[in-house]
């Protein structure tokens, strides 16, 4: 995934359609995991909600300059 300072490249839009895919992709993981009660990569699900953190700090930035 992307670093933060990559990430604030992106327009506003790309960072939304980036948190929702982030998110699809973490909500298949945790189904996979309760399905399943068995994971090939379980360390998946912390680095996608990390990952999501980074580009709502990001989203919250551009909005928080966008007021000043």
């Amino acid at each position: 995934m992307a670093k933060a300072k990559e990430l604030r490249e992106h327009s506003t839009e790309e960072l939304k359609a980036l948190y929702q895919d982030l998110s699809k992709e973490l909500f298949q993981l945790r189904n996979e995991m309760k399905v399943t009660r068995k994971m090939d990569k379980p360390h998946l699900i912390r680095s996608k909600k990390k990952d999501r953190a980074r580009v709502m700090t990001i989203l919250r930035e551009n909005e928080i300059k966008a007021t000043s």
